[in-house]
C-alpha cells in the first residue's frame, strides 16, 4: 500500500467515526480521534476525546456481516446489563445504545434497548464505554496467581450461566461456522481465497468433517451455552489486587464474543497460565493445554464450578475449532497479512496435526 493509499484509508476510517458519532446524536463534540488498534487484527479501534473532557471508544469493521456485528453487540450489551446485579458490575465495557433510549430519553418502547450501530455500506461502527484499566497480569504468572485466576474465571462463568437463560442465542455457532468452512473448501470458486494446495484443502475438509462428528458424539447441541469472550490475551483485560489477590477488574475487545459452551474460553486461558508467557511473536500450539501450570488453573476452577470428563476432553475440539475458524476461515480478517500467511501454513503443518495427536486424558486427574 502506497503512502497516499494509507493516508486515504486512514482518512476514510476517521471520517466514518465522525459520521457515526453525528448519527448517534450525542451533543458532545469530538475534539480528537486517536487510533488505539492492537495492529494485529484488521479491525480499527479509536479513542474519541470529547469537548466535555470525556472519552469513548469506537470500533470500525468492514468484514463479515453487519447484521451479525449488530447482533453480537446486542448480546454483549444484554450480558453486561444482566451482570450488573453481580460482583461483575462494571467489568465489561458497555456498548452504547440508541441515543433516544438513554436514561431520560423520550423512548416509550418496552423492548430491551437497541444498541447503536452505524452502517455506511462498506464500514460499520459501534461505540463503547472507555472503561478504567487497573493492572495487567505479568507475562508469566506465579503459581498463586494461576490459582486465583482460575477461581475468578469459575465465578464469572457461573454467573454468566445464571444469566444466559435471558440472553437469546446468536445466529452463528461453532457448528454453523464449521459447516460454512466445509462448504467454502468444497466450492471451486470460494476455495480460491485459501492459500492452500489441493492436498491441503482435502486435509482441511477432513478436519471439518471430524470436528462436526465430534460435536455430535459429545452432544454439543444439548450443552449449556453462556456468553464467552474467548480471546483472553493480556492486552484485553485488567485485574485489581484485593488483599494481594487477583480480581478481574475490566475487560474490553469483543472480536471473538460468542454464546457457546464455557469451554471455548479455556484455550486462551491455558496460554495465560503457560510458562511460555505472553509473546509478541506468537504461534498457536496446543502444548499449553497439557502444562502442569494449566492443571493448577483447572484445579482451582474445578473447586468453584466443577467440570466433568466430557468437558475436559472436549477442549481438543475447542482447539481444533479455533484453528479451523479463526486461523483458516477468518484469518485474513482477524490478522494482518504478515501474521496471517504464517499462521495459515502452520494450521496445516503444525496445529491441526498436533490436535489429532492431542491426548487430554492426563487432565482428568483434577476430577479426583
Amino acid at each position: 500500500m502506497t503512502t497516499q493509499a494509507r493516508e486515504d484509508h486512514s482518512a476514510s476510517y476517521d471520517g466514518e467515526v465522525r459520521d457515526a458519532w453525528r448519527a448517534y446524536g450525542d451533543p458532545r463534540v469530538i475534539t480528537s480521534v486517536v487510533e488505539v488498534s492492537a495492529k494485529v487484527s484488521t479491525n480499527h479501534v479509536y479513542r474519541m476525546h470529547l469537548d466535555d473532557g470525556g472519552s469513548a471508544i469506537a470500533k470500525v469493521s468492514s468484514y463479515g456481516s453487519y447484521y451479525l456485528f449488530r447482533e453480537d453487540h446486542d448480546r454483549i450489551h444484554r450480558s453486561r446489563e444482566l451482570l450488573q446485579d453481580t460482583r461483575w458490575a462494571g467489568l465489561l465495557a458497555d456498548v452504547f445504545v440508541e441515543h433516544d433510549q438513554l436514561p431520560g430519553g423520550s423512548s416509550q418502547r418496552t423492548r430491551p434497548p437497541r444498541v447503536f450501530t452505524h452502517y455506511s455500506g462498506q464500514l460499520w461502527t459501534a461505540f463503547y464505554q472507555d472503561v478504567a484499566v487497573d493492572q495487567s497480569l505479568p507475562r508469566v504468572l506465579s503459581d498463586a496467581q494461576i490459582g486465583e485466576l482460575g477461581e475468578e474465571m469459575a465465578l464469572l462463568h457461573r454467573d454468566c450461566a445464571d444469566v444466559a437463560r435471558r440472553i437469546p442465542l446468536t445466529s452463528k455457532s461453532i457448528k454453523s461456522d464449521a459447516i460454512h468452512l466445509l462448504d467454502l473448501l468444497s466450492d471451486k470458486h470460494s476455495s480460491l481465497k485459501f492459500q492452500y494446495n489441493a492436498e491441503q484443502k482435502q486435509y482441511l475438509r477432513r478436519q471439518c468433517h471430524e470436528f462436526l462428528e465430534q460435536l455430535d458424539r459429545f452432544g454439543y447441541d444439548d450443552w449449556s451455552k453462556i456468553p464467552v469472550l474467548i480471546d483472553w490475551n493480556l492486552g484485553n483485560f485488567s485485574v485489581s489486587m484485593d488483599q494481594q489477590q487477583i480480581r478481574l477488574f475490566s475487560r474490553w475487545d469483543y472480536d471473538w464474543f460468542r454464546i457457546e459452551p464455557r469451554l471455548l474460553d479455556f484455550y486462551f486461558l491455558s496460554r495465560v497460565s503457560s510458562a511460555t508467557g505472553d509473546r509478541t511473536v506468537f504461534s498457536y500450539s496446543p502444548h499449553t493445554l497439557l502444562e502442569p501450570r494449566f492443571k493448577k488453573f483447572l484445579t482451582a476452577y474445578h473447586r468453584i464450578y466443577p467440570l466433568n470428563e466430557n468437558e475436559l476432553l472436549f477442549m481438543r475440539e475447542v482447539y481444533r475449532f479455533f484453528i479451523l475458524n479463526y486461523v483458516v476461515r477468518e484469518g485474513d480478517n482477524f490478522f494482518q497479512p504478515e501474521y496471517w500467511r504464517r499462521l495459515q501454513q502452520e494450521a496445516v503443518t503444525l496445529c491441526l496435526p498436533a490436535a489429532e495427536r492431542l491426548d487430554l486424558r492426563p487432565l482428568l486427574d483434577i476430577l479426583g
